[in-house]
């Protein structure tokens, strides 16, 4: 019996206005696969993203993922992260204190996540006790995606996570990307750099093969 796909779109439709930027688009994701979907800019990667994540609603078409609706019960958010969306920093908090926020909201002791290790890893070990809206772009997307690795999930669901990353730091994140699937885990991406794709065992589809001709 073949098993569930992670992520199943079917006739995807979406305009803005009278402008359309997805049409019938299908796209299959397996379990346990790393997919990452590239294209020019304006092209609807994001949306895509977007709509399989729930923070928008299709015009059209069927979504499923892990084998529901997006979005429809705290299981999905319990068992997807994503970035599709900019990070909201709390006053007050350290970037530390973030993690740590994370970790016990999601029912994880922040010292057996390695929230010090996945830090030093990611780079921004001595940006630890910096309030997040005083770091850089680059530190910003560091911490955005430690984030995300360090919250149990079963599927990542990443836009351009490369974005602002200089090339030790893609590098970095890649290898994380790859370990993360190779514990399970599947992984949904749109980026501009096909090496970075493939360093994270991604398999690269462009946006456009998505659609009929």
């Amino acid at each position: 019996m073949d098993q569930q796909p992670a992520i199943a779109v079917r006739g995807l439709s979406v305009s803005y206005g009278s402008t359309p930027v997805l049409v019938d688009v299908e796209l299959t994701v397996p379990a346990g696969a790393g997919v990452c979907i590239t294209g020019e800019n304006g092209i609807g990667k994001s949306t895509l993203l977007r709509c399989i994540t729930s923070l928008q609603r299709p015009d059209a078409g069927e979504i499923e993922v892990l084998g529901g609706p997006p979005g429809s019960t705290p299981e999905f958010w319990r068992a997807v992260a994503t970035t599709v969306e900019p990070p909201t920093w709390y006053p007050g908090l350290t970037a530390r204190e973030h993690a740590e926020l994370v970790c016990r909201a999601h029912g994880t002791d922040p010292a057996q996540a390695g929230v010090d290790e996945t830090f030093h890893r990611f780079g921004i070990g001595t940006h630890a006790d910096a309030m997040p809206p005083s770091l850089s772009s680059g530190q910003k997307q560091r911490l955005t995606l430690a984030l995300a690795l360090l919250r149990p999930s079963r599927l990542l669901v990443l836009d351009e996570p490369e974005q602002r990353l200089d090339p030790e730091g893609r590098a970095t994140v890649a290898e994380l990307l790859a370990a993360y699937r190779k514990d399970g885990g599947t992984i949904l991406m749109a980026s501009h750099d096909d090496a970075f794709a493939a360093a994270a065992g991604a398999v690269v589809t462009g946006m456009a093969d998505l659609a009929p001709a």
